[in-house]
C-alpha cells in the first residue's frame, strides 16, 4: 500500500510518500518539503497571521497533488505544535479545509510524544530494554520512556528551537543575561515534571528524534546522511557542552558552515543546543543516540497496526 503521510510542522512542510505493509518497515518512495515557518508567523496575538495561513494552505493543496501523482492510496494528514498552539487555531483548520478540502487533523503534544516513542521502539526493538525518547521540533519539545511499545510516560512542553529563537534571538545574539534567563526557562520547564521519567531509574537505552538532534550530533562528530540510516549515531553530552559557547559566538554564515546544519535554520541552533544541553544534564544521560524514525513513522506504523487489526 502506498501512503502519503503529510506533517505540518512548526518548521517545515512535509509530505513523506511511503510503500509500506504490516510487519515491514516502511519504505520511503518520495519527499516533498517547503520551510513553512509557521512558529514564526504569528503575531503579537499567537495567532498565525494571513501569510502564514496562505503559506500552509498552497503548501497542502501542493502536497494533495504530488501524493495523487505519486499513487497514495490514502494521505494522512496532520498538524503539530504551531497550528496546535495557536489562538486561531480552529479557523485555520477551517481556512485550509475549505481551500484544500484536506482536513488536518491536529496531535496533542501527548499524542506527538507517544508516536515518536512507537517509531523509535520499532527501530531499536526490544533488546532496548526500558527506552526513553526525546524530540526536539520547532515548537515543542517531546519526552516519553517507558519499557513497552505504548510509553509509560509522555509529554510535550513548550520549549521548540523555533519558538525560543522568535522570543529570546528576534534582535540578534542575546546578551549573557538573556541566555542566562532562557537557560533558566528551559531547566525549570524540564525539571517540573522530570520525576514522572525519573522515578522509573536509569532507562537501559536514551535516544533522540528530529533535525535539531541530527545536526547537533554532526557538529560533534557523528557521521553525515550520505553514510546511510543503519550507521549509529550518537550526541555525547561533554562534546556539546564544549561547543555550546562556540556556537553562541558564531555568526550566521559560521554556522551554515558547520556539518549538518541548513541556512534557513541556523537561528535555531543555539537555542536547540541549550535544550539538548538540558535534556542529558537534568536525567543524568552521558548522550543520546540518534534515531531515523520519528514522528512520521509513528503515525505509519500506527496505521498499520489499525489496518492489521480491521483486516
Amino acid at each position: 500500500m502506498r501512503l502519503g503521510v503529510l506533517d505540518i510542522g512548526s518548521n517545515t512542510g512535509h509530505l513523506l510518500v511511503v510503500d509500506a505493509h504490516g510487519g515491514a518497515a516502511p519504505l520511503p518512495a518520495y519527499s516533498y518539503k517547503e520551510p513553512l515557518r509557521l512558529a514564526e508567523h504569528l503575531d503579537p496575538t499567537g495567532a498565525v497571521s494571513p501569510t502564514g495561513i496562505d503559506a500552509l494552505a498552497d503548501f497542502t493543496r501542493q502536497a494533495q497533488v504530488v501524493a495523487e501523482d505519486k499513487g497514495c492510496e490514502e494521505m494522512l494528514a496532520f498538524a503539530t505544535s504551531a497550528v496546535r498552539d495557536a489562538t486561531n487555531s480552529d479557523a485555520v483548520l477551517a481556512e485550509v479545509a475549505e481551500r484544500t478540502g484536506v482536513r488536518l487533523s491536529v496531535l496533542s503534544g501527548a499524542d506527538e510524544a507517544r508516536l515518536t516513542f512507537l517509531a523509535v521502539r520499532r527501530w531499536f526493538g526490544w533488546s532496548a530494554g526500558r527506552l526513553v525518547v526525546f524530540d526536539i521540533g520547532g515548537g515543542s519539545l517531546e519526552i516519553a520512556g517507558g519499557a513497552n511499545e505504548a510509553p509509560d510516560v509522555a509529554w510535550s512542553l513548550p520549549l521548540g528551537a523555533a519558538r525560543l529563537s522568535r522570543e529570546f534571538f528576534a534582535h540578534g545574539a542575546p546578551d549573557d543575561d538573556h541566555v542566562r534567563a532562557l537557560r533558566k526557562r528551559i531547566r525549570a520547564e524540564i525539571a517540573r515534571d522530570a520525576g514522572n521519567l525519573l522515578r522509573a531509574g536509569t532507562p537501559d537505552r536514551a535516544a533522540a528524534t528530529s533535525k535539531t538532534f541530527r545536526s547537533l550530533a554532526r557538529i560533534c562528530g557523528a557521521p553525515g546522511s550520505s553514510e546511510g540510516q543503519l550507521v549509529p549515531r550518537v550526541l555525547p553530552a561533554g562534546e556539546l557542552a564544549e561547543w555550546i559557547p562556540k556556537l553562541m559566538q558564531m555568526d550566521h554564515e559560521e554556522l551554515a558552515a558547520l556539518p549538518g546544519v541548513s541556512p534557513s535554520r541556523t537561528h535555531q541552533i543555539v537555542p536547540g543546543a541549550l535544550v539538548a544541553d538540558a535534556v542529558m544534564d537534568i536525567f543524568g544521560l552521558d548522550g543520546l543516540e540518534v534515531c531515523p524514525w520519528a514522528l512520521r513513522e509513528g503515525v505509519i506504523l500506527e496505521r498499520f497496526d489499525q489496518l492489521s487489526v480491521l483486516g
